[in-house]
């Protein structure tokens, strides 16, 4: 006696029709691809550079160009995470110290080195360079996964939208995203230290030897 094949053609049937649908959302996009626990979405630093020429002379920035670099400054709202650079042709130590000086009320310092600009700076006139980085995360919220199907047991396309979202927008200098902070000398270290120092050198309690204590009878 044999038995037939045919009634277990449904269930191939059936079978190959769900791997053909699965196949045919995850070329479309149904599917998510990104089997790893690294997120796909991650924050991107863009720099832009704000520039203002000012007049110089052999003092430096005289006191009318001080007071419209101030309102520059005042006006562009610089903050911490900005960084001013000059582009001085003569390389006038006055104007660097001036510029240095209105920095200083924000926070903020002043490197010699400025970026590439467009336009060409003469003698006499020096470039004040902002350049300010801001931190996104493109194409979030990322739904671009249209399907429940998820053959690769592969993580949602919108994986640490949210994580690197809120890093992005509450980072102060979006430059650390790109390269940590680094501390600015030993001193730091031996501050904090200090009181773990003082802990360690305490002497014993017990070595001191046990008070005495007594209650009188009236």
């Amino acid at each position: 006696m044999t038995k037939s094949l045919f009634p277990a053609a449904p269930k191939a049937a059936g079978t190959i029709l769900a791997l053909s649908i699965g196949l045919a959302l995850s070329g479309c996009g149904g599917m998510p691809t990104n089997r790893s626990i690294n997120s796909i979405n991650q924050p991107v630093v863009e720099r832009v550079n704000y520039t203002l020429d000012v007049n110089t002379g052999s003092g430096g920035l005289s006191i009318p160009e001080q007071r419209r670099l101030s309102g520059w400054f005042e006006a562009m709202d610089i903050r911490y995470g900005d960084r001013i650079s000059i582009d001085d042709p003569l390389r006038s130590p006055s104007t660097m110290a001036a510029i240095d000086a209105l920095a200083a009320r924000y926070g903020l310092q002043v490197s010699d080195v400025a970026p590439t600009t467009v336009g060409y700076v003469d003698a006499g006139t020096a470039r004040v360079v902002i350049t300010r980085s801001k931190a996104t995360v493109p194409n979030c919220p990322n739904w671009s996964a249209r399907s429940d199907v998820n053959l690769g047991n592969a993580t949602s396309t919108n994986f640490g939208c949210a994580t690197n979202g809120n890093l992005a927008a509450m980072v102060a200098d979006p430059e650390h995203l790109i390269k940590g902070a680094k501390g600015d000398s030993q001193t730091v270290v031996m501050s904090s230290t200090k009181a773990i120092s003082s802990y360690r050198e305490e002497a014993p309690t017990g070595e001191r030897g046990l008070t005495e204590s007594g209650s009188k009878e009236d």
